[in-house]
């Protein structure tokens, strides 16, 4: 696809001059990142997710590059003999120079191609590769911190590995690499200063500074310009990672990120304004359960009841048919991530729900892997009661169906006082005192290491919610990520978030959010803030974010205390919902799944930053106008479900004043479906079309 270019805003040394227009086959798409085929957090998705349509957009020319790590590769990768020859003469030099780089398929949608690199192998040129960092960028790296270490290795081995393709090139070539996050930043740099013919994009998901300073207890955001960045990096003593990053944000042909408010935060703390903003998508596809979701809530919130009933034994007073569940998930970050005001707003609710006699029960669950040793033998005691006790129902059961069988047959009408015998009875009875407990149902379901400091056991003890029969708010704190094969809780997580009711996320620090991201694109409400990369994009976007599922909490203009106010409110009016209004709430919330498709997000960037990509030989900023029409979600029609538009004051309606309210399911499909915009087109110099995908403006270049 020949696309027109313009002359060169500004010049890139060490790169040679294009012709004026260029085959896309023959450009190269080179995308580093430490979490390639290695899973640390929220990049291994975002790149896992894109990888589908980035391989269609650039077909036999994409290559992944990450490290090396033998556990992941035996499960994740198919090792296998490099396809492009110039990369095969690259790593064929590079392993007889004494590395050792593996090239391979990626076994994840659309099996991209991975370039794997040993870091441990080639620890023996750390000491030289840490004098030429100071020589050429001053930045010294301690001994002591392995990450930057690590990061070190991976920059000069990705720089070698990208120079030697350009030399083993038989004709001059046109190589993007797109550089993710500080640990693969160095590599950016050194391409920089090598003058390699290379064009580089750098994208911060979340800057470094930034998450410690949060993590600190500053009132971040509101004293973003005042902060004396090099003093705070040096102070939480990771002032050589800050310069890395930095670095790599300000040798950039192109800079990015992946929220408005992740711009601003970068503009101060890395001293560059992003270009370009390219939110993070979700493959939906993947995620889309055609019109069978509302099934697949109901199936994976059985399994959650089935949990339940084995946790709570002994102690089951309430309606599991009038139990909400709600949950939090992510990185163990107690302040960052809302932990302690969530903690802080399900005491409030345990209050509210307590004094107005209300008969819903709230199960809170936070999935936050911290460290363990073990399952609780509690817990697990609960999982193996309520087996036992189903089993003897099922043999009961089997005995009766048996006798009214038998009777049937002979024509008479059963017996009912002699269908059960005395051997019957004294089973039931010795199933029903195996459930007496004589202590409350655990709030942790592990054995924590340290479990007088650990955050969120220290909170829920000053809070006093301890599971207690009283209690209308129940917690569950599960310190380990979900798995289909644990003995405990045998979910992943997908399936568990398709059964739970809400997703409450009031993160003080989130420069994205895809724990909200993915609720929604199953059709799972939702609550984010306004500090969050997702909150802000909804509320750009969605005319009346609440109508959807999509509650954002104020903790930007708002006080902690506030805060949590307005969410005690939110979880409350949930509460208050009707099982009708909820199934409504996630029609609703699962359509806007379609805004969260990397298809959709290719094109959706910040109306502040449209046209800018200075880099060589790019299309005309000027000739590139991003048009949002039909990109903003309305209000619909009929709103009976959110809860934002009532007030505690105001009288609950009655089911039957809700069914008369005017909700056509189909109608607002259908004009839902026409307010969301297609992928962006644009003509190219010969009037062929060329869809923009994945955010991919760089891909012109």
């Amino acid at each position: 696809m020949p696309l027109a270019r313009s002359l060169s805003i500004t010049s890139l040394s060490g790169l040679e001059e294009w012709d004026e227009e260029f085959d896309l086959e023959d450009a190269v798409l080179f995308e580093i990142a430490w979490e390639v085929a290695n899973k640390v957090g929220g990049i291994y998705t975002v790149i896992q997710t894109k990888a589908r349509l980035t391989a269609e957009e650039w077909g036999e020319n994409y290559f992944l590059v990450g490290p090396y790590v033998e556990s992941n590769v035996r499960t994740q990768v198919e090792l296998i003999e490099p396809t492009n020859p110039a990369l095969k003469r690259a790593i064929d030099k590079m392993n007889s120079s004494g590395c050792k780089v593996y090239f391979g398929r990626w076994l994840i949608e659309g099996s991209p191609y991975v370039v794997l690199i040993d870091v441990a192998f080639t620890a023996w040129n750390l000491d030289k590769w840490k004098k030429e960092l100071w020589d050429n960028f001053s930045i010294g790296v301690p001994w002591f911190d392995r990450e930057a270490n690590d990061a070190v290795l991976f920059g000069f081995l990705t720089a070698w590995l990208l120079g030697e393709y350009a030399a083993q090139c038989e004709e001059p070539p046109h190589i993007l690499a797109h550089f993710h996050e500080w640990l693969a930043g160095l590599g950016l740099a050194l391409c920089r200063q090598r003058q390699l013919p290379v064009a580089t994009i750098f994208t911060t998901h979340a800057t470094l500074l930034g998450r410690y300073l949060c993590a600190g207890s500053v009132d971040f955001y509101n004293n973003l310009a005042d902060f004396n960045v090099d003093k705070e990096a040096g102070d939480r003593q990771i002032y050589h990672r800050y310069c890395l990053e930095r670095t790599a944000a300000r040798c950039a042909h192109v800079f990015t990120t992946v929220s408005q408010i992740t711009a601003v935060e970068a503009e101060h703390l890395l001293k560059r304004k992003p270009d370009i903003i390219t939110p993070n998508g979700l493959n939906v596809k993947k995620f889309s359960a055609m019109h069978e979701f509302q099934n697949l809530h109901a199936q994976s919130k059985n399994r959650i009841q089935e949990f339940i009933r084995g946790h709570f034994y002994g102690h089951l007073d309430f309606n599991l048919d009038k139990c909400l569940f709600l949950f939090i998930a992510g990185r163990y970050e107690f302040s960052n991530k809302g932990a302690d005001i969530f903690l802080e707003a399900l005491a409030r609710l345990n209050y509210l729900l307590r004094v107005n006699h209300s008969d819903v029960t709230v199960v809170a669950f936070f999935i936050m892997p911290a460290r363990t040793n073990n399952f609780n033998v509690e817990t697990l005691k609960g999982q193996a009661v309520r087996k036992q006790l189903w089993d003897t129902a099922q043999t009961v059961k089997e005995r009766f169906g048996k006798k009214l069988y038998e009777s049937l047959l002979v024509g008479q009408l059963p017996d009912v006082s002699k269908m059960l015998d005395k051997d019957d009875f004294t089973m039931m009875k010795r199933a029903i005192f195996a459930t007496q407990r004589q202590c409350q149902p655990p709030i942790c379901t592990h054995n924590m290491l340290e479990d007088s400091n650990d955050p969120i056991l220290t909170c829920i003890r000053r809070i006093g919610l301890f599971n207690s029969s009283a209690d209308r708010v129940k917690v569950i704190f599960h310190p380990e990520f979900l798995s289909s094969t644990s003995p405990l809780l045998p979910m992943d997580y997908e399936e568990f978030v398709r059964g739970c009711h809400l997703g409450v996320f009031p993160s003080y620090y989130e420069p994205w959010g895809y724990t909200p991201a993915e609720c929604t694109v199953m059709g799972i409400p939702s609550i984010s803030t306004n500090l969050s990369g997702f909150g802000c994009f909804m509320e750009e976007h969605i005319a009346d974010p609440s109508a959807y599922g999509i509650y954002i909490l104020d903790r930007r203009y708002r006080g902690v205390d506030e805060s949590c106010n307005q969410l005690t409110s939110y979880l409350f009016q949930f509460c208050q919902q009707s099982r009708r209004a909820r199934i409504i709430q996630r029609n609703r919330t699962e359509r806007l799944s379609d805004l969260l498709d990397w298809r959709y997000l290719g094109v959706c960037l910040s109306k502040h930053s449209h046209g800018v990509l200075s880099v060589s030989h790019p299309l005309n900023p000027t000739n590139l106008s991003f048009q949002a029409q039909g990109f903003r979600y309305p209000r619909p029609a009929s709103v009976p479900p959110s809860p934002s538009l009532s007030r505690h004051s105001s009288p609950r309606q009655s089911e039957a004043e809700e069914d008369d309210d005017r909700y056509d399911e189909d109608a607002e499909a259908e004009k839902d479906r026409l307010n969301i915009r297609q992928p962006l087109t644009l003509p190219s110099k010969k009037g062929l079309p060329l869809v923009i995908h994945l955010g991919y403006l760089w891909s012109f270049i």
